[in-house]
């Protein structure tokens, strides 16, 4: 993935979606050549020279500043998941060609505590993914959720690669295109946050090849945060559910997010998952075939 290119083509898009009267500005009228604002109108409402704005959505961010990318976010009004993936750019733009020798790696298990608290909540399912999108844990009632993407041989199991790639998703998502949307914005985002992830540019690169919407998704460059919401699907065993779901980043594993899911009281859905639950209890399989990994529960190794 190209830091510059990234940038350069997301401030594009997002000039592209805006109007002159969504930002305040006249429209004298006369034929516009580019959708959306042009450049030296996103300079000026941002309060800077138009060369210097150009610059920057060429990709040389070299000396850009805190003042200067509030400025942009604030001239193309950019929400919060979009101002953080802007300053990313720009970190990962002004890093140029000389990515850190020493990352961290990615996390593909949690630590047994954690574990230990998860299958605690037996109540509710809990899946906790990477930034790549691969599942790298859940308690048994999350699996039980998820069931259709764990038959996945292939590891790890990965919530993208099931969307765009499995027909079954079609059915799971009773949104599909919502979801496929929602799933690219958050690649990107990790796109902006490791742009040198190998794995994460051939997941991108996969899934370009092998599906047009994911490619047409790609290229539009939205992004988003995974906080809360509400996931509705169907599962193959107990029917429609609509669930709602809160997302956390984990302090203690650093680059995890674990996603909980809840019913309300009383709800079709409730009962669904109760229904789940107990079919869970009774049709048990191990996460992993060897010993240590039916002990530590871990997916995607």
């Amino acid at each position: 993935m190209d830091n510059q290119d990234d940038l350069s083509q997301f401030l594009v898009s997002r000039r592209a979606k805006l109007t002159l009267k969504q930002v305040g500005l006249p429209d004298f009228g006369g034929r516009r050549r580019v959708p959306g604002l042009r450049r030296e109108e996103v300079a000026l409402l941002a309060g800077m020279s138009s060369e210097y704005y150009k610059r920057l959505e060429r990709g040389n961010a070299k000396g850009a500043s805190e003042a200067v990318i509030d400025g942009v976010s604030r001239a193309l009004q950019l929400d919060e998941a979009e101002h953080s993936h802007l300053h990313e750019l720009i970190r990962s733009a002004n890093a140029g060609a000389h990515p850190q020798r020493r990352r961290p790696a990615r996390k593909t298990q949690i630590n047994p505590t954690l574990q230990q608290t998860i299958d605690a909540m037996s109540t509710v399912p809990v899946y906790v993914q990477n930034g790549r999108l691969d599942a790298v844990a859940t308690n048994r009632l999350g699996r039980a959720l998820f069931s259709e993407m764990f038959e996945d041989s292939r590891q790890p199991v990965n919530a993208a690669r099931f969307a765009f790639l499995d027909a079954r998703a079609q059915t799971f998502y009773r949104d599909w295109e919502f979801n496929t949307r929602q799933i690219v914005a958050l690649l990107r985002v990790e796109a902006g946050r490791s742009p040198y992830d190998r794995q994460l540019s051939d997941l991108v690169g996969e899934l370009s090849t092998r599906s047009d919407l994911f490619r047409k998704l790609w290229g539009a460059h939205d992004v988003r945060e995974h906080r809360t919401g509400i996931k509705s699907i169907h599962h193959p065993i107990v029917g429609d559910l609509d669930l709602n779901y809160l997302g956390l980043d984990l302090a203690a594993d650093r680059g995890l997010q674990m996603l909980v899911f809840s019913a309300e009281p009383g709800s079709t859905s409730h009962d669904g998952l109760q229904l789940l639950a107990n079919w869970a209890a009774t049709n048990s399989v191990e996460v992993k075939g060897s010993d240590e990994a039916a002990t530590n529960h871990t997916l995607g190794n």
